[in-house]
């Protein structure tokens, strides 16, 4: 069990979010838009529940997607990429865990967008999607996260 809350950064320092309560699900998002995002052939993120997500230093501006269905949130100073809130999604942030001192927060559980998947690109993650999971794997997905 990691250690809560922990501090994540951006490139530059200025920009700090904390985590303090534990992570949902881990994922390698392999759509066309997360690589063009990460320049990588995947992005990595961490579902938080929005009540264990909280922006300590700095002030955040939307970049990449800016509405309506989703914004990005980066670094005004140096442009990382530090968390995403989905449009009506109140239940959890989605955070770059490479932000965090924490390695196994990068691990992924799940892979999503496999369809638009680079061929060369391999993650361990033990649960795989074409698309995003259908609603009812959740309960599934959360129960093996929490589990594992």
């Amino acid at each position: 069990m990691t250690e809560l809350p922990q501090i994540g950064r951006c490139r530059c320092g200025a920009l700090e979010i904390e985590v303090g309560a534990p992570p949902m699900m881990t994922a390698a998002c392999h759509c066309r838009g997360c690589q063009k995002m990460s320049a990588s052939a995947f992005s990595l993120t961490m579902m938080v529940p929005t009540e264990g997500f909280r922006v300590v230093t700095g002030a955040p501006v939307k970049g990449g997607i800016k509405g309506p269905q989703l914004d990005h949130y980066m670094c005004p100073e140096c442009g990382s990429w530090m968390f995403t809130r989905i449009t009506g999604n109140e239940a959890f942030v989605n955070v770059r865990p490479i932000m965090f001192d924490v390695p196994e927060w990068c691990l992924p559980f799940i892979e999503t967008m496999t369809s638009e998947k680079l061929g060369w690109a391999k993650t361990p993650a033990p649960h795989r999607y074409a698309g995003f999971p259908p609603e009812a794997d959740f309960p599934m997905l959360l129960e093996g996260f929490a589990g594992r």
